[in-house]
């Protein structure tokens, strides 16, 4: 067990309590407790490597640790998982989970750790989307049980809706670290040359950028919708839930409006409870 190796398996296994008090936490909660299980596995994992993604270590550890990660999910799919993953190839084995979404989310945290993203063009944008937020999604639609070609759509538009809100929620956050998810062409309409993350979040023409990214976010919520819409409700509760509470806090970003000070939009614990509640008993 070499230096690295050995902080990422402590953190792997304390990892199945790293989900509480999140609204991830509340939606799965509803679910059988196989599904809770496994998905309570999938969120550990991502937190896991999102934390290295986002940690102040000296960004050749950071990929370093990255591809560590790679290598115990190879080594998890070849039957030889380490130990303090046990609980993560038992989700696979029992959901058939697929290992080009475990990588393609470390793709992902990968895009954040070999540079800060500054204003990245739309495809950029879309392909990091797909990578840690809808390789999740079809990770998740696999333990829900909805059907194969629903699922993979479902995840395709949900995952991007929620990760489009985070961006849009996370501007100051973000900017804080050196990031700008915000996509060059809505940024050069609006007409501003920047990608300095201070810079643009001072402009006046911000809301311009921000009610792009709010557009594009409301067509893949409308997409989700109408998937979900034509599957047995009790494959789509979860997505139903999480699709509630993002959606709720991309409206309440777009009546706040985006001058500063940017007040933090959140979804109450009783409008979460109430949320969950539809789901979990009518």
């Amino acid at each position: 067990m070499n230096d690295l190796t050995a902080p990422i398996e402590a953190q792997a296994s304390a990892a199945p309590h790293r989900a509480s008090g999140s609204s991830f936490y509340t939606a799965m909660r509803i679910l059988p407790r196989p599904q809770r299980e496994a998905m309570y596995e999938i969120y550990s994992f991502c937190r896991l490597v999102d934390d290295i993604a986002d940690s102040l270590a000296p960004r050749a550890e950071r990929r370093g640790q990255l591809a560590q990660w790679r290598a115990r999910i190879e080594a998890l799919f070849a039957g030889q998982p380490p130990s303090d993953l046990a609980g993560l190839a038992r989700a696979t084995r029992q959901f058939d989970l697929r290992k080009a979404d475990f990588l393609a989310v470390i793709d992902g945290m990968e895009m954040d750790a070999a540079q800060d993203i500054r204003a990245p063009d739309w495809q950029t944008l879309d392909r990091y989307c797909d990578r840690v937020a809808s390789a999740v999604g079809r990770l998740s639609v696999r333990v829900f049980g909805v059907s194969e070609i629903d699922g993979i759509a479902l995840a395709h538009h949900l995952g991007r809706a929620l990760q489009l809100t985070n961006i849009l929620r996370d501007l100051d956050e973000d900017a804080g670290i050196g990031r700008l998810y915000l996509p060059r062409e809505a940024l050069r309409e609006a007409g501003i040359d920047s990608d300095d993350p201070t810079t643009v979040l001072a402009n006046p023409a911000l809301p311009q950028v921000c009610d792009k990214v709010v557009s594009r976010a409301r067509g893949h919520f409308q997409e989700a919708d109408a998937i979900m819409a034509r599957n047995p409700r009790r494959t789509v509760r979860a997505p139903r839930i999480m699709d509630e509470v993002y959606r709720a806090i991309l409206e309440g970003m777009a009546t706040r409006g985006w001058d500063p000070p940017r007040a933090r939009v959140r979804v109450s614990g009783l409008r979460l409870l109430w949320i969950a509640l539809q789901y979990a008993i009518f």
